[in-house]
C-alpha cells in the first residue's frame, strides 16, 4: 500500500460545486490515487454543522469510485474537527486517498526496513516565495 493522506479542502460558500471533483477525479482514473473515502462539511452562517458522504450528493458523485471500493473510515468526529476549521458560511470536501503513483517507493523501503519517519506539506505559496527570493538574490 502507498501512503494515506487526509485532506480538508475548504471553499467559501455552503456549496461545493462538481468543477471542484473534475480534477481529483481524473487523478482517480490516471492512477494516480485511490480515493478511499470522502465527505462533505457545511458549516452555516449561524455557525451550524452538516455533514454528508458524496454518494449522497448528486453533483459531486464523480469522484466516488464507480466500482464501489470505498471505505467509510470516515464519522461525525471527522466532520466536527473539519468543521473547525471552517469560517461561517462555507464547507469542505474531506477526501482520503491513497497515493498509488507512490506505492512501488513505499514497499522498497518497507523491505529495507525504513519507514516514514516525517512528512510534511510546504504550501505551494512558500515554495513560490522562496523561488522569487531565490531569483532576487541573483
Amino acid at each position: 500500500m502507498g501512503p494515506v493522506e487526509f485532506l480538508v479542502l475548504a471553499f467559501p460558500g455552503e456549496t461545493i460545486g462538481a468543477d471542484v471533483i473534475a480534477p481529483l477525479t481524473a487523478l482517480r482514473d490516471s492512477g494516480g490515487v485511490r480515493v478511499i473515502d470522502t465527505m462533505v462539511v457545511t458549516k452555516a452562517a449561524d455557525g451550524s454543522v452538516a455533514s454528508a458522504e458524496l454518494v449522497d450528493l448528486e453533483h459531486l458523485r464523480g469522484l466516488v469510485d464507480p466500482a464501489g471500493n470505498e471505505v467509510n473510515l470516515m464519522g461525525e468526529e471527522d466532520a466536527a474537527e473539519a468543521a473547525e476549521l471552517l469560517q461561517p458560511g462555507s464547507s469542505a470536501l474531506l477526501v482520503l486517498v491513497e497515493h498509488l503513483w507512490a506505492t512501488a517507493a513505499a514497499e522498497a523501503f518497507r523491505r529495507a526496513g525504513g519507514h516514514v519517519a516525517a512528512s510534511v506539506r510546504i504550501p505551494p505559496e512558500f515554495v513560490s516565495e522562496a523561488h522569487r527570493a531565490l531569483a532576487t538574490a541573483q
